[in-house]
Parts: structure tokens; sequence; C-alpha cells
């Protein structure tokens, strides 16, 4: 399908997300908007989430942000209004297919899963980043910092974000000895320590370090 490239590399950011990029898509014949975001690229453990959501330009949740310029207890608040009020589908990518491809072509294809799992389709999506998945079925744009920029994108990074915290918080409960309830499997220095003393689990994504011996 078409696609437009990434915007300039000295755009106009607002101080908060707002919905212009969604009315302009509406304004050209694409109804429904839906934005895309993941999270978990970074961390040594886990898998990394994606979610697509559709807000209702009605109901549009009060101060929805970046998902990392919230507070935990915020961003569970949002994810709770999220789901009540927009059309929303998550999807993952585990740490063996990151392992058997990249993080990039991961993170890729976990947002194409969560858009192609929402149960309405898409007219138009707006990708968080410099890069659009492979094979949407409808237009998209790639806005950089868009979870800063698109109120969908926002709505999307933080549905992305509380699932994956929710998912390695459960995790911890049959891994204890890694902490990843506090870290969600970043490199912190309990983590560090956590895979010198037990070595890998299952969870963990060997092409990282301190798993991958170069």
């Amino acid at each position: 399908m078409a696609r437009t490239p990434p915007d300039s590399l000295f755009p106009d950011y607002p101080a908060t997300p707002d919905y212009r990029f969604e009315q302009h898509a509406v304004q050209n014949g694409f109804p429904l908007v839906a934005g895309l975001d993941e999270a978990g690229r970074g961390p040594l453990a886990g898998p990394v989430v994606a979610a697509a959501v559709i807000l209702d330009p009605g109901c549009i949740p009060g101060g929805l942000d970046d998902s990392k310029a919230l507070k935990p207890a915020r961003r569970e608040l949002l994810y709770e209004a999220i789901l009540t009020s927009s059309t929303v589908a998550v999807a993952s990518a585990s740490a063996r297919e990151i392992e058997a491809t990249d993080i990039r072509a991961a993170s890729l294809a976990a947002m194409r899963r969560a858009l192609s799992a929402l149960p309405v389709k898409a007219d138009y999506a707006l990708v968080d980043g410099r890069d659009v998945p492979e094979g949407l079925d409808c237009m998209a744009r790639a806005l950089v910092k868009g979870d800063a920029r698109s109120l969908s994108i926002a709505a999307a990074s933080i549905v992305a974000k509380v699932t994956r915290d929710r998912m390695m918080k459960r995790a911890a409960a049959i891994y204890p000895e890694y902490g990843f309830e506090s870290h969600m499997g970043y490199g912190a220095q309990r983590h560090l320590k956590a895979i010198a003393e037990h070595g890998p689990c299952p969870l963990h994504r060997m092409t990282f370090r301190p798993m991958r011996k170069d």
C-alpha cells in the first residue's frame, strides 16, 4: 500500500500530543486512524510488545502523552480509560523471534500484527519512529517521536508499555531470581548481577549482551 516517508528532521513538535495528524487523515477520506507504537526494544529479556489504537474523537481520554513521560500510576489509569473508550489490539514478538531476526524487524512485525488484530479495519496508520512496517493493509505514515506528537500513537505507547510491564511482572513469579518486576528486563545492575550468578533464562535475548558471546 502507499505510504509517506518519515517527516523532517526538524519538525515543529507540539508541547503535548495533539490530534492534528488524525484530523488531516480524516479530512482526506480516511476516517479510521490507528496509532501504532511498541514497548521493549531495549531490554535484555522479554518480548517486544506493540499496540494499535483507534481513538474515538468524541471520547479521547484526557492527559494522553508519551508513556515514558508518565508515572506508572498515571499510565495504569490511562490504560484503563483507553481500553474503555477506544478500539485496541495488542501483539508481541518473543525473545526467540528477536534472536531470529533483529529487534527492529521484530518490533515492526509486532506492530503489523497489532494493526491486523484490530476488530475493525483501519483506513490509515500513524506509526511511531522512522519506519513503516511492511505488509500493512492500509496507508501509513511514520512519525519521528510520534508518541509525543500524536494522541493515537501516545495511546498506543501507553497500552504497549502497561501490557509489557504486566507481562514482565508475571514472568517474575516464574523466574524470581532476576527481579523482572522491578526493572522489566532492562539492564539494571540487579539484573546483570542475576545473569552473572544464574545464567540466562528462556526469556533472555541471547543475541543481546551480556548473553551474546563475541
